[in-house]
Order: C-alpha cells, then sequence, then structure tokens
C-alpha cells in the first residue's frame, strides 16, 4: 500500500503559478496522476506519469499550462501550475495504481488516493 498527502495549494490571482507536492509513503512503486474536482462537478484527469517518468500524459485542458513529474528518490510527486485560470479552481488530488509502468486518466483506474489540497485562483 501507499499512502498520498498533497500539499502546495493556495489562493493565488489569475495569471501566477503554484506548485503542487504529494509525497508518498509506503510501497511507492507506482504510475501516478493528479485530478481535479470542483464543487458539483465530477472528478477531473489533470495529468499522469509512470514510474520512469517517462512520456507524462495529460488532460486536454492543459495546453502546455502544467508539468506534472516525479523525485522518486525523494517518494514525491509535483505539478507546476502556470499561468492560472479561475476555471482551474478545485481540489486537487494526486493518486497511485499499477502497474508503474502504465498511466491512465480514469479515476477509477487508480487504486489510493490522497486527500488533496485546495487551489482558488481569483480573477
Amino acid at each position: 500500500q501507499v499512502q498520498l498527502v498533497e500539499s502546495g495549494g493556495g489562493l493565488v490571482q489569475a495569471g501566477g503559478s503554484l506548485r503542487l507536492s504529494c509525497a508518498a509513503s509506503g510501497r511507492t512503486s507506482y504510475a501516478m496522476g493528479w485530478f481535479r474536482q470542483a464543487p458539483g462537478e465530477e472528478r477531473e484527469f489533470v495529468a499522469a506519469i509512470r514510474w520512469g517518468g517517462a512520456s507524462p500524459y495529460y488532460g486536454d485542458f492543459v495546453k502546455g499550462r502544467f508539468t506534472i513529474s516525479r523525485d522518486n528518490a525523494k517518494h514525491t510527486l509535483y505539478l507546476q501550475m502556470n499561468s492560472l485560470k479561475p476555471e482551474d479552481t478545485a481540489v486537487y488530488h494526486c493518486a497511485a495504481r499499477t502497474p508503474c509502468t502504465v498511466v491512465a486518466r480514469g479515476p477509477h483506474e487508480y487504486e489510493y488516493w490522497g486527500q488533496g489540497t485546495q487551489v482558488t485562483v481569483s480573477s
């Protein structure tokens, strides 16, 4: 099993940047992803990355604004978010799945989830 704890959320003005982190403990050889959920909305795929870090996979709305990365030595997943928009406001969750070499965009395809960190973008 793996335990996931997100951090780095907060309030930022439109056009600003935030870097989210997700610290993993326990077994950590997973593929990992970021999802977000706004009030009244379904959980939305943001990005995913394999254990080795090759060929990250992004949701259609990202359009080059976000970058997912991981530092396996530190057991930490990151999401660098630039050019933030008010519509990016949501709770951002990290998630883990097996096998570690396969990424996926469906929330149901992930086995473990963090509690989330709130991102609020003001206009």
